[in-house]
């Protein structure tokens, strides 16, 4: 039997990206995937080729996280779908990454707390009496960025730093109903890298310099085969840590 059989997660921006690949990973261990984001097209596209190579069910769901109503609207379709929910996994984030703290906007600062922190904490609460029930598991997505300080992240990484936070207060309250809430701070190679990588060549050549393997985690073999260790019964004992993905982190699970 796979890891993940007869289980329901929700990935946030799961059409594209990081997210993708985590539901590439998760859709090869069996689980029945719901993927949100703000392009229908994209989700439609992703729901296609997961379910005819996987043999999964796919709800996509269009749905900007900022929005409170969207994110109901959500949990609800996916709680009518498939009964419940398991795990959730908050990926999503939009921000106006290389632009310095002093010439940010209000409006670029609210972008990167709206998409992040807000649609964090909207999925988390509207998703808990789901993960009450089922006893299950929340992934969310932070970042070295607010770890270490990023040049030119600073909408971005005070969203990660505030997720970071929101996540330790879930793991003491929520541990008690038997629910565990992880962050996953990644750096794979994905578009939006490589995009970066081409407007910033020093910094993405800096970023290399720091990492051991020297290269950029894979979304799926990397990132979404640890964030599947953490979602199954194997990871039961694991709750309200932080961990840091990149180059290829050596975990196997």
């Amino acid at each position: 039997m796979k890891r993940l059989q007869n289980k329901t997660a929700i990935i946030t921006g799961g059409g594209k990206g990081i997210g993708f690949g985590l539901a590439k990973a998760f859709a090869k261990e069996g689980a029945n995937l719901v993927l949100t984001g703000r392009t229908e097209e994209t989700l439609l596209q992703a729901k296609k080729e997961l379910a005819s190579a996987y043999g999964i069910c796919v709800l996509p769901v269009t749905a900007d996280g900022a929005k409170e109503e969207a994110v109901k609207n959500a949990v609800q379709q996916t709680v009518e779908k498939f009964g419940g929910i398991d795990i959730l996994i908050n990926n999503a984030q939009t921000s106006k990454s290389g632009t310095p703290l002093a010439e940010h906007s209000k409006e670029d600062f609210d972008l990167a707390i709206g998409s992040g922190l807000y649609a964090t904490f909207f999925y988390m609460r509207e998703a808990f009496p789901y993960l009450k029930e089922s006893k299950g598991s929340v992934i969310n997505f932070a970042s070295g960025a607010g770890l270490k300080g990023a040049f030119g992240q600073s909408s971005y990484a005070a969203t990660k730093e505030g997720i970071r936070g929101l996540s330790r207060v879930a793991a003491t309250e929520w541990g008690p109903f038997g629910i565990r809430v992880n962050v996953v701070c990644p750096l794979a190679m994905t578009p939006g890298l490589e995009e970066w990588k081409q407007h910033y060549p020093k910094l993405y050549e800096n970023a290399i310099q720091e990492i051991p393997l020297g290269h950029f985690a894979d979304p799926e073999t990397d990132i979404g085969k640890v964030c599947v260790f953490l979602a199954s019964d194997d990871a039961a004992y694991l709750t309200g840590e932080t961990i840091t993905l990149q180059g290829g982190s050596g975990l196997r699970p």
